[in-house]
């Protein structure tokens, strides 16, 4: 008696013969050249990651977990020091300006960079003429190199022949050492980063924007509502998500500046503008003896920071998407 699989094969040709289709093939036979096609496409993002940032962050763990000299950092051989690194780092009278430091550039910076771009994507939400020219050119302190961008702030706030102080002497304010004081070399540098990072908060809050509907607004308005209401009770509720991944991606960004301190103060001066970006640099590769593992350590200690930031992130999303 023919089974069920072979009578449900059976299909008839033109002549109305009977013919029996071939059995296909298993399906465990038919899945495996996808999981190929898919093992295939990941190969390539899975070696990048393991190239540029699991082996760079291994690396980076085993250094500040061994006394590393000049010769052993060539050579190998490096002996193991366990914490001890991180107890150096941690006990330097250094660590606490240095935090403090950090935190006042991060936090300051955030805040102007994130209520100013809010701001101007706001502005440009209102397609006025000219306002597509007007924001492309606000677009180009972000796609400046770093360097063009610090050194063009170390001019602009050069005690002597700087553009600032000039400006300032002309409504008869005496000049400031922007970058030679210890009470402004870290407003300074601030205010260069602010400067690099409002044009990307415009585009991603200006981008959120978009995405709200009309209507809304338009409902609003019919109601009485009046622009200072219709921000707080649509426009920042519905933000809220492209705020805050802003805000993290910002904060992520920020925490491991180095380029612009060290090219406008070097962290000085008397370390009054360093971070913990700049201390680890300079502990590693800024001295005659490097002190490889302790720069390690910092540059861990900002990796546990990110790794916090990210993790409230997540605990904030998912208290969102529970309501």
């Amino acid at each position: 008696m023919p089974s069920t699989t072979e009578t449900s094969t059976a299909v008839r040709d033109q002549g109305g013969a009977a013919t029996a289709a071939p059995p296909g093939p298993p399906p465990s036979r038919a899945r495996r050249p996808s999981r190929w096609w898919a093992w295939g496409f990941l190969a390539p993002v899975t070696i990048y990651l393991a190239a540029f940032y699991a082996y760079p962050l291994y690396r980076n763990v085993e250094l500040s977990l061994r006394e590393y000299t000049v010769r052993s950092f060539v050579q190998g051989g490096a002996p193991f020091a366990g914490l001890d690194n991180y107890r150096t780092v941690l006990t330097d009278p250094a660590f606490g300006p240095t935090l403090t430091h950090t935190v006042v550039f991060t936090a300051t910076s955030l805040a102007f960079q994130f209520t100013i771009g809010m701001a101007l994507a706001l502005f440009f939400h209102q397609h006025f003429p000219l306002s597509r020219t007007l924001r492309a050119l606000i677009l180009v302190p972000w796609l400046l190199p770093l360097i063009v961008s610090a050194s063009t702030w170390s001019w602009l706030l050069n005690s002597d022949s700087g553009l600032v102080n000039a400006a300032l002497g002309v409504v008869g304010i005496d000049p400031v050492n922007w970058l030679t004081s210890p009470g402004w070399s870290l407003t300074s540098v601030i205010i260069a980063n602010v400067w690099i990072g409002i044009p990307f908060n415009l585009v991603v809050l200006y981008s959120g924007l978009q995405a709200i509907p009309t209507e809304m607004y338009e409902a609003s308005a019919l109601d009485g509502a009046t622009g200072w209401q219709r921000f707080w009770g649509i426009t920042f509720p519905l933000l809220r998500p492209v705020s805050l991944i802003t805000l993290l991606l910002g904060l992520i960004y920020t925490l491991k500046v180095f380029d612009i301190i060290w090219i406008m103060t070097k962290g000085g001066p008397t370390g009054s503008s360093a971070t913990l970006a700049t201390w680890s640099y300079r502990l590693g590769f800024g001295n005659l003896l490097p002190e490889f593992g302790p720069g390690a350590a910092i540059g861990n200690l900002l990796i546990v920071l990110a790794l916090i930031a990210g993790l409230v992130y997540i605990r904030i999303e998912r208290r969102q998407q529970l309501r």
